[in-house]
């Protein structure tokens, strides 16, 4: 058992002192439990291990260790630098022992409970064997001191102090009065028997008797009050254990003399037990009387048989009150009063004891002159030689003294050198272990969030079933549906994840809010409340999905661009902006994308702002007819007062008036929005349009006729047929025409049709591939959902569901790899072809129409009115 005397330093009053106090380790709680003597049976306090640090510091003197705890430093001190290190040193191999017995054996869990205490024991030899061969390296260990520390040291009397009151704690008096009782019972029991006061079995905790002295020690610890079996069970706990020192064990150890010294100590030290306990017994006599006269005051009020007499005695209390409340308020003027002539007297003083500061320093100048004369006529009545022989003799002995101390000072900062590296090593250690476990728990919590978000949608999926099935329930089936719908579209996402600690996974489970990272909402408000539950539905799916692959896919992706030094085209580059550029990369990586394509002119932006203020474009009235219809769903756009609404005018009156060309066309407004959200800089916002406009897409694309838009509708469909044959004989069967659904996607680069997780995804790759990359999505998107629109026979609820189907879209690293992977091979030079095709098909089409438009007025015209 780890145990023994310590001295510790009361940190409560003004003055600090050092207390002696029996020190014993609770290996079940890993405290160290700390009581006035050995023989006391509550304890004073207790300090918690396994979540503190140990220090020591030569220069706070020889002994002197720390133990720091999150809520308090505790200062110790032992009777010597063995005993010291000792302490140390095992404390730190029982805080390893049960960190890592806690760590393997979760407390309340059945292995735990039903293993053998015999193989926890081997375990914890084995924790304490790893631990000595571990902390070898840096410090040997150290030899056990029998007299200070074990069991052998509470027979030993326990450390005198000054005073009789100054090791009794003040803070816990109803713990030293139990203490001092049943010391007091002990002790004529044990006389009774022939025994000694110290004679006291093994600390031996039997497992058949654990439960009971934890419930003894709980009733102990809670209301200071023992019952009567619980202390005889202490009791026979304390007088069962085999504590060196009963009488037949002196006889056998110690001679006669050493025995009655011994006693005499005892003797020494219950006499001071008994003059600390008359100070207590009188402050107790004064507190008993007070409540008798107030018991017998109360006593008289009961009593009292008229309420004459009653009001009588309250009106003798209120005087009593009221004399006592001016004698406090003369005290209290009379302490003011003493405390201001304290402080002219110390005043006083100060001043006395400058001047005899003075005073000593002009005795002490004299007295080096009168030494320095004396010296000077000593060396001139003496020897030359001699005298330089008795200096040097002297400097050496002095020098001699220095080094020793230095040698010291060495060995003792060697010490705690190695002290302080085993404690940083094992605490690295723990602190490892703990980590470990932290990163177990979050991945468990992501699992288990990621399925609730599951069970979840399932949940509103059910709902939307029923809810198509309404018009066939009873009218409280269908009213308890609707009312689960309206309930479940007002749950607030963002109160599943209130708090998260700081880790890698701590992005996905925070990222349950109203708004994600650019402020597009994660369950847009539409007006059909279908739509809603779609909403919601995909956003638990996506967040759910997002938990599932952020320790596998998202964590190493993250790695691989941090660890991404200076851009430079690369197949490797391709592979990481197609799966998708992280939030804290997004910004830098588009910046570098686009000023490859765009040769910035300086001040270019500035001068098409400044001829914006100066002259009215015709595009400005339909400008600002579509600014309030911008993203609606993006918390930066949705009022007309939101700050990136008056950059968003200047970006579009800026393009204005760069491409006279195109001007301004609708749609334009929502790519600049887009750029506006992740660059936050309206000039490269610009720059970005620019790039998209006269880059990216093809020449024509957002001109009046929108002619090469239309193209690519066709071009579009040509893939259709070869990638997805099934579907589009499906959309032929039922005359779908899918350009009525497409064509936005295209012109917009599929703005307000995906969601923003899945949205920004594809502009990274649009941004760098070109509009390949919006063909592939647009293919990916009907495979996505093929099996689904191949299930629909009917040409109205086809085009209802093609409205909505890509709300349908949960998972995005799933329609990624459909994009880039199922549908290869897609060359651009097929698709440069197919345009080229198509365009020379619509360009005679559109010259046939022009020729039946002329030929039809002129016949008009012949015709006459």
């Amino acid at each position: 058992k780890l145990c023994g005397y310590l001295n510790k330093l009361g940190i409560k009053g003004p003055i600090k002192t050092w207390k002696s106090r029996w020190f014993f380790y609770d290996e079940n709680k890993c405290h160290l439990l700390y009581y006035r003597t050995a023989q006391d049976i509550n304890p004073l306090g207790s300090i918690e291990l396994s979540s503190a640090s140990f220090d020591c510091k030569m220069e706070n003197g020889e002994g002197i260790f720390e133990i720091r705890t999150p809520s308090r430093v505790f200062t110790l001190k032992a009777i010597s630098k063995q005993a010291m290190m000792y302490w140390l040193q095992q404390l730190q191999m029982r805080r390893w022992e049960f960190c890592n017995t806690k760590s393997r054996f979760p407390v309340g869990s059945s292995q735990l409970v039903n293993e053998p205490l015999a193989g926890r024991t081997s375990r914890c030899g084995t924790c304490q064997l790893f631990y000595v061969v571990d902390n070898e390296d840096f410090l040997p260990l150290v030899k056990t001191p029998t007299e200070a520390v074990g069991l052998k040291a509470a027979s030993l009397p326990a450390p005198q102090t000054s005073t009789a009151l100054q090791n009794i704690s003040l803070k816990h008096p109803w713990t030293e009065i139990q203490n001092t009782v049943y010391n007091i019972c002990g002790s004529r029991q044990l006389w009774g028997n022939n025994e000694n006061v110290f004679s006291f079995d093994e600390f031996q905790e039997h497992p058949a008797s654990l439960d009971e002295e934890q419930e003894a020690e709980e009733g102990t610890l809670e209301d200071g009050r023992m019952e009567p079996r619980l202390n005889w069970i202490r009791k026979a706990r304390w007088r069962n254990s085999g504590f060196p020192g009963s009488h037949e064990e002196l006889s056998r150890e110690r001679n006669p003399m050493d025995k009655v010294s011994v006693l005499q100590q005892q003797i020494l030290t219950l006499t001071e037990e008994v003059k600390s306990q008359k100070e207590l017994v009188k402050l107790l006599h004064k507190a008993l009387e007070a409540a008798q006269q107030e018991k017998r005051v109360s006593s008289m009020y009961l009593t009292a048989a008229e309420d004459k007499d009653r009001l009588e005695l309250v009106r003798h209390k209120v005087r009593q009150i009221a004399d006592l409340t001016s004698r406090l308020e003369a005290l209290e003027q009379e302490k003011k009063e003493l405390e201001q002539i304290l402080t002219l007297r110390d005043s006083h003083i100060q001043e006395l004891q400058e001047h005899v500061q003075l005073l000593m320093e002009k005795n002490h100048a004299k007295q080096e002159v009168i030494m320095a004369l004396t010296e000077q006529m000593a060396r001139e009545l003496s020897d030359p030689l001699q005298e330089d022989n008795t200096v040097t003799a002297e400097t050496l002995y002095k020098q001699q003294e220095e080094i020793e101390h230095l040698k010291d000072d060495i060995d003792a900062y060697k010490t705690q050198n190695q002290f302080l590296n085993s404690e940083i090593h094992q605490v690295t250690r723990l602190w490892t272990s703990v980590a470990e476990n932290e990163k177990a728990l979050l991945m468990k919590c992501a699992c288990l969030q990621a399925r609730n978000c599951q069970m979840e949608s399932k949940y509103l999926t059910v709902l939307r079933k029923l809810q198509e099935a309404v018009p066939g329930l009873p009218s409280s089936h269908a009213e308890l549906v609707k009312n689960l719908i309206q309930e479940s579209l007002q749950w607030d996402v963002k109160e599943e994840a209130e708090e998260a600690p700081s880790f890698e996974l701590t992005t996905a489970l925070c990222s349950s809010s109203e708004y994600d990272e650019y402020g597009f909402m994660t369950v847009p408000d539409y007006e059909i409340e279908d739509w809603k539950l779609l909403a919601k539905i995909q956003a638990l799916e996506i967040k759910s999905n997002k938990l599932r692959s952020q320790e596998i896919v998202e964590k190493p992706l993250r790695d691989r661009w941090n660890s991404l030094g200076e851009l430079n085209p690369s197949a490797e580059l391709k592979s990481l902006i197609r799966s998708g550029i992280p939030v804290e990369h997004r910004q830098r990586v588009w910046r570098w994308i686009v000023s490859r394509h765009c040769s910035r002119l300086p001040d270019h932006y500035q001068r098409l702002l400044q001829q914006s203020r100066s002259t009215e474009h015709p595009a400005c009235r339909q400008i600002e007819l579509d600014l309030p219809r911008t993203l609606t769903n993006n918390k930066h756009f949705s009022s007309p007062t939101s700050q990136l609404i008056p950059k968003l005018r200047r970006v579009l009156l800026a393009f204005s008036w760069h491409n006279p060309a195109i001007g301004y066309c609708q749609g334009l407004n929502r790519l600049a929005a887009v750029a506006l959200l992740v660059l936050e800089d309206e000039e490269s916002a610009f720059w970005c349009l620019v790039h998209i406009v006269e880059n990216l897409m093809p020449a024509d694309y957002y001109s009046d006729t929108l002619i090469t838009s239309q193209v690519d509708q066709r071009v579009f469909k040509d893939f259709l047929s070869e990638k997805l044959p099934r579907l589009m004989a499906h959309f032929e069967h039922y005359q779908i025409d899918v350009s009525l659904i497409t064509f936005n996607w295209f012109l917009v680069a599929f703005v307000d049709s995906l969601v923003s997780d899945i949205l920004l995804r594809v502009w990274d790759a649009f941004l760098y591939e070109g509009t390949k990359v919006i063909f592939r999505y647009a293919l990916a998107i009907f495979k996505y959902n093929e099996e689904e629109i191949l299930r629909i026979h009917d040409s109205v609820e086809i085009y209802q569901y093609l409205r909505f189907f890509t709300r349908m879209i949960m998972d995005g690293r799933k329609l990624m790899n459909i994009a880039f992977n199922d549908l290869n091979p897609f060359p651009m030079k097929l698709l440069r072809n197919r345009r080229s095709m198509h365009r020379e098909e619509l360009e005679a089409e559109l010259c046939e129409l022009e020729q039946i438009k002329a030929a039809y007025v002129k016949e008009r015209a012949e015709q006459g009115p």
